[in-house]
């Protein structure tokens, strides 16, 4: 009688081990869902990476389109200063000069 109370007993204790052993697993279906969540937080953070990625090429290609107009106006304006300024000058010589040739004839 004594042996099968001992038993009993320990039988008693392994099922309270593994009930608190169980208790402190994890269901599937909680995982499933934890695992889920944690997916879609990286595919959030995955896109708000691209985004953030793709705004600072855009930024970029913004920067260099504008350095390039700004290239273009000093060069249009360096050909104004020649024609508006230079131009002018050089015809005046030349004219004063073919004048100094035909006065001298």
């Amino acid at each position: 009688m004594r042996r099968l109370e001992d038993v009993r007993t320990d039988l008693k204790d392994d099922f309270r081990e593994l009930g608190l052993r169980l208790d402190s697993k994890v269901s599937l279906e909680r995982y499933q869902l934890e695992q889920a969540a944690r997916d879609e937080a990286v595919k959030l953070l995955i896109e708000r990476v691209k985004g953030i990625e793709e705004a600072r090429t855009q930024a970029a290609q913004n920067r260099q389109d504008e350095a390039q107009r700004a290239a273009d106006r000093r060069a249009a304006d360096r050909r104004l200063i020649f024609t508006a300024l230079v131009a002018p000058v050089l015809l005046l010589i030349l004219t004063v000069y073919l004048n100094a040739q035909g006065a001298a004839s």
